[in-house]
């Protein structure tokens, strides 16, 4: 493995993978190393092996626009984005850039060589890699640690607990009563597929989610793919697809509370058993936290059959055979499943240098949606909360490339975001859900104004990135 290249990027995720393309198309004169820490790319979806795991975006916008999804389902199950990702990197020779278990451990920005030291550990010893750019992919939670609140008794417990992140290959839950703990994403994609060999599964919640369900093959996307190449089809399944989200998301922050009867008018076609409403009614308003999407409508077949059911309120303790509640409800289990949640974690917890002095990321400002303040020739590449994460991707990536060939062009070492004295940090994930809001020291701020915030609106940004100045007065180019 080479000493010395051009660009490093961190992490063979969907971001990596997303990067690192435009990086080969659009700065060709440039080297490129990935690093993935891991046996094999995917990130999230190489990692998580929980049953039915899958996307919570369609995979028309969370395919990448160069290489577009072209199977007949909107929603894929985590499997099959592994494969899409694995092509994807093949196709495109991407492949040939990465280094498996390689995690990098420590970065400097060494202001005498304008250079990126990067530490990096491998099987065969620890090196050191000097690179021009550093760009981070490495996704934002932790991989070995899933957030994992105590509960009262839990060693009394006689049945097993699992927590989704590391879900054992070999758990029978085959007649087995299951309780689901959580009402997010996970927990809503668990509850239905382990419903199909569980005696019975509950899903016990704190509060409720808002919970949606997407048809996986919709009227537009049915005649669409009848009448038009899948090519063809995926990408105009894709535009119609970025319309209608980016119409949703500004619909229902505008008008909550109609939005909120829409919603229990869907939810009301689907469920045809007499299940207390108060066990989809949040106290938040819709996409103050992230929608959860169910395919074709599962969970609520799955409590339709009554093969599960819903259970809202607070663990007391654990028993010897299942969970106590505040209320005094006793829920029987063999198997109880801690669907509590990330533990975010940016950069993969790598401390990042300048000049040997430890930068405080949570305190820095993010510039365009990408670069960071006061930190040399890196980016931290970060998706949408609000859509389809790899449209952010792919804008990001874009400009970056855009940017690295500006830096050529002015014959300059690097760039660095240096923000005006009157711009002033707030959140960048505004969301009120409990794994950002435990987070919130450590993930990175924006400013009030752009170029040092991002709205949050693909059509918005989309312009806005391509057309970005490259000369602003909080770039310094040298």
């Amino acid at each position: 493995m080479n000493s010395e290249v051009d660009i490093l990027v961190i992490g063979a995720g969907i971001s990596g993978i997303g990067l690192s393309y435009y990086i080969k198309q659009l700065c060709p004169q440039k080297s490129l190393m990935i690093l993935e820490g891991r046996e094999q790319l995917g990130g999230t979806w190489s990692l998580f092996k929980y049953p039915g795991v899958r996307s919570d975006s369609d995979m028309y916008t969370y395919g990448y626009q160069f290489n577009p999804w072209t199977e007949r389902d909107s929603l894929a199950t985590g499997d099959r984005i592994c494969d899409y990702l694995k092509s994807t990197a093949n196709k495109f020779d991407i492949d040939k850039h990465i280094h498996y278990q390689h995690k990098v451990t420590h970065l400097n920005w060494n202001s005498d060589i304008k250079r990126w030291e990067v530490h990096v550990s491998t099987p065969q010893g620890n090196n050191v890699i000097h690179a021009n750019y550093v760009f981070s992919c490495s996704g934002y939670y932790n991989y070995k640690e899933g957030h994992a609140p105590e509960f009262e008794g839990s060693d009394n417990f006689k049945g097993t607990i699992v927590h989704p992140q590391f879900w054992p290959e070999s758990l029978d839950y085959s007649d087995k009563k299951v309780v689901v703990i959580g009402s997010g994403a996970t927990a809503v994609t668990l509850v239905p597929s382990l419903a199909k060999q569980a005696a019975h599964v509950t899903m016990l919640q704190r509060s409720p989610s808002y919970i949606l369900s997407r048809p996986q093959r919709d009227l537009f996307t049915r005649v669409t793919q009848r009448i038009f190449s899948a090519p063809t089809a995926s990408k105009i399944i894709r535009k119609r697809n970025i319309w209608l989200g980016n119409f949703y998301f500004k619909f229902m922050t505008k008008y909550p509370e109609l939005a909120k009867k829409i919603i229990t008018k869907e939810r009301g076609k689907l469920l045809t058993e007499n299940i207390d409403a108060a066990h989809f009614s949040p106290s938040y308003n819709p996409w103050e936290q992230r929608l959860c999407l169910v395919p074709d409508a599962d969970l609520f077949n799955a409590l339709n059959r009554k093969q599960a059911s819903i259970v809202t309120d607070r663990i007391s303790h654990f028993t010897e055979t299942g969970i106590s509640t505040v209320s005094g409800k006793l829920i029987e289990a063999d198997i109880v499943i801690t669907a509590t949640g990330l533990k975010l974690q940016f950069l993969s917890g790598i401390d990042v240098c300048v000049d040997g002095v430890v930068q405080n990321t949570g305190q820095k400002m993010f510039y365009q949606g990408a670069l960071l303040q006061d930190i040399p020739n890196f980016a931290m590449v970060f998706g949408y909360t609000n859509a389809s994460w790899t449209l952010k991707v792919e804008l990001v990536s874009k400009y970056i490339c855009r940017l690295i060939n500006h830096v050529d062009e002015k014959q300059a070492n690097y760039f660095v975001p240096e923000a005006p004295s009157n711009i002033m940090p707030e959140p960048f994930l505004n969301l009120s859900s409990g794994y950002i809001q435990r987070a919130q020291s450590i993930i990175p701020k924006q400013g009030q104004i752009a170029p040092w915030r991002l709205d949050q609106d693909y059509d918005i940004d989309k312009k806005r990135l391509a057309t970005a100045s490259l000369d602003d007065i909080g770039l310094k180019i040298n």
